[in-house]
């Protein structure tokens, strides 16, 4: 299936788009890592508001995917690389992982699933994203649900995975004006399920449909 981009944004367009939507994109990675806090105490916390009943590990996070979009908004004229890529898990995993930026070294497992992802390796890893962001006759939005789902199911770093793979999706369709994708709380739940089943199957099509039918935003002029 071929997904075309719901909306064509001028630049401006799509970095105030960006910047309107950052609390909420910065609490759709919270709400995908199962964390502990509501959008209002994630609005608080990114004013620079302590927020006494907020773990300090979820405070870390919330400020890791502040920090992460802050770079992509700094950057948004600059080409999607690996190492770009590799720079958004810097920032995302700052602190809660055993090594962030860097591809993982180990095995590790994911919790609802027997799917067990292989440990990257460079070449392959760097060829493959290369594939996605070069492909020809597609769209921003097919590439950017495409680096979503690779990336969220290849684990290729030691955390921070779907994070990641949620930023450099919306630096793709930021950059093409194509919109952003934020998954909302009241979609989470089918989101979670789906995302399950292509982890057990790798196939991707029912969650790349359900992202795009749900989660792409943009502005109608």
């Amino acid at each position: 299936m071929r997904f075309e981009n719901k909306f064509n944004l001028t630049p401006q367009q799509s970095l105030f788009l960006a910047k309107k939507k950052l609390d909420e994109n910065v609490y759709c990675g919270m709400k995908m890592e199962n964390r502990a806090v509501t959008f209002p105490q994630t609005k608080t916390i990114l004013q620079g508001v302590n927020v006494a009943d907020v773990q300090l590990d979820d405070i870390q996070a919330i400020l890791n995917m502040r920090d992460a979009w802050k770079y992509l908004l700094n950057t948004v004229d600059e080409p999607v690389t690996f190492e770009y890529w590799c720079k958004l898990n810097e920032y995302i995993a700052r602190n809660e992982a055993l090594e962030w930026g860097k591809l993982r070294t180990g095995l590790v497992a994911i919790s609802g699933t027997d799917y067990e992802p292989p440990v990257p390796d460079y070449e392959k890893t760097h060829n493959e994203l290369n594939n996605i962001l070069s492909s020809k006759g597609t769209t921003a939005t097919d590439k950017a649900l495409r680096a979503f789902c690779w990336g969220a199911r290849g684990q290729f770093f030691w955390d921070g995975n779907k994070r990641t793979s949620l930023t450099l999706a919306n630096k793709i369709l930021i950059m093409a004006g194509a919109g952003i994708m934020t998954i909302t709380d009241k979609n989470m739940e089918q989101f979670n399920t789906l995302l399950i089943d292509f982890y057990n199957t790798g196939k991707s099509e029912k969650l790349k449909e359900f992202l795009y039918n749900t989660s792409i935003q943009g502005i109608k002029i």
